[in-house]
């Protein structure tokens, strides 16, 4: 049976990642392992992982490395110690116990397949989809989620897709050895699709599998209206570009109708003024032409 390790990246959020933990205890797949690796929480995560849960596994950064860079310390575990699936789970999820039963069940049914994910919903509204993958518009370099959408039986079949969210997302080890990590220039934001990217492009196929279920704890009203989300979907939507050889009409589309109209509503537009996000786009301009990359440096 093939052995899968859960990765768990916390960064503080103690409550939802022990809640998370205790869901992962009812799981009935019999062959897994978890692993937390903790980006230097400051509220005391891995004491009370370890005393909660002794028979997990915990590593501790340091220091906050993101998502992609935390990840990757949790993968090149899953190399080194022979795992033939590694399974990224966001600490504010909780699964249904049959979630990674489908989600290997798929994924063993076809050597091509390399990657899968599940459907996942909201938490306070499980009957309203919150990812059910993904795909990409070359033309104007756009990654569109499947997303917000109630669930009413419209995904009955696992169905390639172009990526999968980084919240559950499950990689098999050949296509792992073969696309290689995540970039960790990233940071945080785009990391996966531009992964999801390498993996098909390896050969391999992408599938969401509906049957599989966990629920996100992501707010229904959340707002991505912070500088440094302004300045990480900016910069990593051009990074993306780049890392994906995208044709140029994405760069035009991306640069003058999304960015510069977006830029262009924050300063002119009167209700638009007070929201944050012109000193994020900028810097994310400037540092992804001067190929800065990793962490911003003004957080």
């Amino acid at each position: 049976m093939p052995r899968v390790l859960i990765i768990i990246l916390c960064y503080n959020g103690i409550a939802d990642t022990l809640a998370c933990l205790e869901s992962l205890q009812r799981v009935e797949y019999p062959s897994f392992d978890v692993l937390v690796v903790d980006n230097a929480s400051s509220d005391g995560t891995p004491e009370a992982v370890r005393a909660q849960f002794p028979q997990v596994t915990v590593i501790e950064n340091g220091a906050n490395l993101g998502f992609a860079a935390g990840n990757n310390v949790g993968l090149r575990y899953a190399l080194c110690h022979g795992y033939d699936y590694a399974l990224l789970l966001n600490n504010d999820t909780e699964v249904a116990p049959d979630f990674l039963t489908r989600l290997i069940d798929v994924a063993g049914s076809d050597l091509a397949i390399g990657a899968a994910g599940p459907t996942i919903a909201y938490y306070e509204r499980p009957d309203l989809i919150w990812s059910a993958g993904g795909k990409i518009d070359w033309g104007h370099g756009i990654a569109r989620m499947r997303t917000n959408e109630v669930d009413s039986g419209q995904y009955r079949e696992p169905a390639d897709v172009d990526f999968v969210t980084g919240c559950a997302l499950l990689v098999k080890r050949a296509a792992l050895e073969r696309a290689g990590l995540l970039d960790e220039r990233f940071f945080m934001y785009f990391e996966e699709t531009e992964w999801c990217v390498r993996i098909r492009r390896a050969g391999f196929r992408i599938v969401h599998v509906p049957q599989s279920r966990v629920l996100h704890k992501i707010p229904l009203n959340a707002r991505f209206d912070k500088e440094y989300l302004a300045y990480y979907m900016t910069r990593n939507r051009l990074l993306f570009l780049r890392a994906t050889a995208a044709p140029l009409s994405a760069w035009l589309h991306a640069l003058f109708v999304q960015d510069l109209r977006t830029y262009l509503s924050l300063v002119v537009r009167p209700k638009w003024r007070t929201r944050p996000g012109r000193v994020g786009m900028r810097h994310a301009w400037m540092d992804f032409w001067r190929g800065r990359f990793g962490k911003w440096e003004m957080m």
